[in-house]
C-alpha cells in the first residue's frame, strides 16, 4: 500500500500531465507495491482535486469489459473512471488533437440513469430497469501513463485511460431495442477500421452497469439518477491523428461523425 503523501504526489503528477497533455513514467514501475486500491485511492484525489477547481461530473466509464479491450491492453479486469463536462462532444464535433495526449477511439454504448443504482447484489435486469435509455457514443481515449508495460493500476490511476466522449442522436429504451445486437461500424477517412457487436460486452452491454454499481458499493457509493454510463468498447481502440475523419455506424441506433483537428 502507498502511503497518503504518495499517492497525492502521483495524483498532482497525473493533473499536470492531463494540464500539459504529457506522458509519465509507469507508477508500476517506481511503485512495484502499488495495488488496485492505491489505484483507485490515486483516481480518487484527483478526481477531488478537479471538482475543486470547477470542473462537473456528468458520469463514469468503464473500461475493459470486452475480449477485445483485455487482449488490446493485456489487462483482465475490468476498470472505471469519471467524466467530467467538459469532456462531453455531440456528433459532428471538430475536437481538437492538442486537449490530448494521444488519441485512439473506442465503439461503444452509454446509458443515462433514472433510478439510482446501488450495489451489492445488482443484477442485469436492476440495471436495465434503472437505465432511461441507451445511445451511441465514442470513448477518445486519452493516457498520461507510459503505454508499454502498464497494468490496471497504471490506467486505473490515470482516470480508466479517458479522455472525452461524443455522443450520438438516437436514444432508444431498453425495451424497445435488443441492445445486444446493436452494431458498430468503425471508419477512420473513409476506410472501415473496426467492426463489432454490443453483445461483445460482457454478453450485455448493460451488465457493465451492474458491475459498476456493485464496484461502487465496495467504495460505500451508489450510481445517481441523472448519470452517463459509458458502458465498455465493443471494438479494438483506432489510433487517431490530427486531420482524420472518424464515422461509426450503429445501424438501427444512427451514426457519429467527428474530426480531429
Amino acid at each position: 500500500m502507498l502511503s497518503p503523501d504518495t499517492v497525492a504526489q502521483i495524483a498532482a503528477e497525473l493533473a499536470e500531465a492531463d494540464r500539459t497533455h504529457a506522458v509519465i513514467q509507469r507508477i508500476t514501475a517506481r511503485y512495484p507495491e502499488a495495488t488496485v486500491e492505491d489505484s483507485y485511492a490515486i483516481q480518487g484525489v484527483w478526481r477531488d482535486t478537479q471538482i475543486a477547481a470547477g470542473r462537473r461530473l456528468v458520469g463514469r466509464k468503464i473500461g475493459l469489459t470486452s475480449k477485445a479491450m483485455q487482449q488490446a491492453t493485456g489487462i483482465t479486469e475490468p476498470d472505471y473512471g469519471v467524466m467530467f463536462d467538459d469532456t462531453v462532444y455531440e456528433s459532428g464535433a471538430e475536437i481538437p488533437v492538442d486537449h490530448f495526449s494521444n488519441v485512439r477511439i473506442e465503439v461503444e454504448l452509454a446509458f443515462v440513469l433514472k433510478h439510482p443504482l446501488e450495489g451489492p447484489d445488482c443484477t442485469l435486469e436492476d440495471a436495465l430497469a434503472a437505465i432511461d435509455y441507451a445511445v451511441p457514443a465514442l470513448e477518445v481515449l486519452n493516457s498520461h501513463i507510459e503505454l508499454e508495460g502498464r497494468t490496471i493500476v497504471d490506467t486505473i490511476s490515470d482516470n480508466a485511460a479517458y479522455g472525452a466522449m461524443v455522443l450520438g442522436d438516437v436514444h432508444k429504451r431498453p425495451d424497445e431495442i435488443d441492445l445486444r445486437w446493436v452494431p458498430g461500424v468503425l471508419s477512420r477517412n473513409g476506410e472501415i477500421e473496426e467492426t463489432g457487436v454490443a453483445a461483445g460486452v460482457l454478453g450485455h452491454p448493460a451488465t457493465g452497469v451492474a458491475w459498476l454499481a456493485n464496484k461502487f458499493h465496495q467504495h460505500g457509493a451508489r450510481l445517481e439518477a441523472g448519470e452517463v454510463i459509458l458502458a465498455g468498447s465493443f471494438t479494438r481502440p483506432m489510433w487517431v491523428s490530427r486531420g482524420d475523419a472518424v464515422l461509426c455506424d450503429y445501424g438501427p441506433m444512427g451514426t457519429i461523425t467527428c474530426r480531429f483537428v
